[in-house]
């Protein structure tokens, strides 16, 4: 049993909300405590840095905060941006509790709902729809979550404009965040959802944040997760999606910031015709490590998912890509692709990419691929030439490198913005 005097379940009774949210975090707190936490020796968390996480010597974030009338300039300059795109709702979110939540009148009125269990209700059954946590750390935010949001999509209803949250991570150093977002989306309903976090340039502490996924029959759900944190911060993010008959959920990462930050993508296909398309970018510096894991689960006939994972290291940054794709015997007519790519712009720069297949049926379609590697050479030399310096030629290559992934965005108004935070690590990249 971990000795965590501050994440109890005392701690987790103390949390208000209704009496069903408490019981669930009741639950969970018991579950957490009873449990050890991860090691690097589980496959799972092979070549991550768990064992320098210390919950004993944290703090959680459960006080509510008033942070409202005084949002720090990067959240305001991001709301800006997300006021050009006239969106169906905004909610800002410090260090896990909610302190801005606006919802556009005429998307109310047909019936979308952003909803907070802690303080009402709504939305509590929505909780745990993506799928049970698979470990302890989404375990302690079932636990710690102190105000969850929930975004509920009615049958038939399309959104057409985005949803934003923003997340901001103070820099009060040693302590631990919960933040937790669900997606619901009913029947042949549609919406796009742009979930940005950021933090101070010195933020430190640690977040684990749990985003659930969860498309109905014949739904469309779009999620982009734009991570953008200080680079003394650590989080690790587990992210749960389920998608039923023909729906087809989306979801694309952008990863930038973070001392530590991983990523946990499950998408599961529970149901005939289901698609899941996951994408990534990610781009790390100085001594950053970039860590992801995740499931392609098809547990239903005729699914199809497809993953590209692209990333960028420079300096004596790492990254990590470990990768399964799971047919299971009932999934027959399985289309399956997972491809993860690096570019290496370092000697001191070390990515791990490692795919896997587990099939259980024969009647599929699977591939999976990897690459590790530097910059081009034949495409640096094709530019040199023509005139373009070796080090503009390099950069050009590096940006486009990440088109294939910036192009498909499930919010595509938020290319440029990343092109803009890629431009800014090769600015920062040390010749």
């Amino acid at each position: 049993m971990p000795d965590l005097p501050t994440l109890s379940l005392d701690a987790a009774r103390a949390l208000s909300g209704p009496d069903g949210l408490r019981d669930r975090r009741a639950a969970a707190a018991e579950r957490f405590t009873a449990e050890p936490l991860p090691t690097a020796e589980e496959e799972v968390w092979r070549y991550s840095r768990v064992a320098d996480i210390d919950l004993a010597a944290m703090v959680p974030a459960l006080a509510p905060t008033d942070a409202a009338a005084a949002l720090p300039d990067r959240v305001e300059s991001i709301l800006a941006l997300a006021r050009a795109e006239d969106p169906a709702a905004t909610v800002v979110v410090v260090d896990g509790h909610v302190v801005r939540l606006d919802v556009d009148p005429g998307w109310e009125a047909k019936g979308l709902v952003v909803g907070r269990p802690a303080i009402d209700g709504t939305g509590l059954d929505a909780l745990g729809a993506g799928g049970s946590a698979p470990d302890a750390f989404a375990v302690a935010n079932d636990a710690f979550a102190p105000d969850p949001v929930v975004i509920d999509v009615p049958r038939v209803l399309d959104v057409t404009a985005p949803v934003v949250i923003v997340r901001w991570r103070t820099a009060t150093p040693g302590t631990v965040a919960f933040p937790r977002i669900v997606i619901r989306v009913g029947e042949a309903a549609a919406v796009a959802v742009l979930d940005v976090d950021l933090s101070a340039p010195d933020a430190t502490g640690l977040a684990l944040p749990v985003v659930e996924l969860v498309a109905a029959r014949g739904a469309r759900l779009g999620y982009l997760g734009v991570q953008d944190l200080g680079l003394d911060a650590w989080q690790i993010t587990t992210q749960l999606g389920d998608a039923v008959q023909e729906a087809t959920l989306s979801s694309t990462a952008a990863v930038f910031g973070g001392a530590y930050a991983r990523l946990r993508t499950d998408c599961r296909l529970s149901g005939r015709g289901a698609t899941g398309n996951l994408r990534a970018a990610y781009f790390g510096e100085g001594a950053q490590t970039l860590d992801f894991r995740t499931f392609q689960d098809h547990a239903a006939p005729d699914t199809r998912s497809d993953l590209l994972f692209k990333g960028a290291v420079g300096g004596v940054s790492r990254s990590v890509y470990t990768g399964l794709i799971r047919v299971r015997p009932d999934a027959r007519g399985t289309d399956a692709f997972q491809t993860n790519r690096n570019i290496k712009l370092s000697e001191g720069a070390w990515a791990e990419s490692v795919p896997n297949l587990k099939i259980e049926n024969n009647d599929v379609h699977c591939s999976h691929a990897s690459a590790v590697g530097p910059v081009d050479t034949e495409q640096v030399f094709y530019l040199e030439s023509r005139g373009v310096p070796t080090p503009v030629a390099e950069r050009l290559i590096v940006a486009g490198f990440f088109d294939d992934v910036l192009d498909t965005l499930p919010v595509a108004a938020a290319a440029g913005p990343l092109r803009t935070l890629i431009n800014g690590k090769l600015d920062r990249r040390e010749p």
